[in-house]
């Protein structure tokens, strides 16, 4: 059981060596939750004002809730909910690929598959 333990850690702890590397570009909020964050995440999403409402009315009643201490949740660490981000999105492409191809000179039947989206 203790080699399996130390087997997992291994391959945890190991730095990703197959050299696949996605590098987007992200925007986030700020670290935290609060009204002003809830309000940011709103405009960024374009949600109509009574989802904001609804969000707010429940980040309200929610502030007055204490977390559960019963069964194996009392051994568990206190969730710092100011030490998370609530919203990560990739960057708008301003210039998508399926754009890009009239003027650039990728094969047909790349073309034919972004007018078909």
């Amino acid at each position: 059981m203790a080699e399996e333990k130390d087997i997992l850690a291994a391959a945890v702890e190991k730095e990703y060596s197959e050299g696949f590397v996605t590098d987007i570009e992200q925007e986030f909020v700020p670290k935290g939750l609060n009204e002003e964050i809830i309000r940011t995440i709103s405009a960024k999403k374009e949600e109509p004002q009574w989802l904001l409402e609804f969000r707010l009315d429940a980040f309200r009643k929610w502030k007055t809730m204490t977390p559960p201490k019963w069964g194996h949740l009392s051994r568990l660490p206190e969730i710092d909910f100011q030490d998370i981000i609530y919203y990560a999105a990739p960057k708008k492409d301003e210039d998508p690929p399926c754009r890009r191809l009239s003027t650039s000179s990728e094969s047909p039947s790349r073309s034919a598959r972004c007018s078909q989206v």
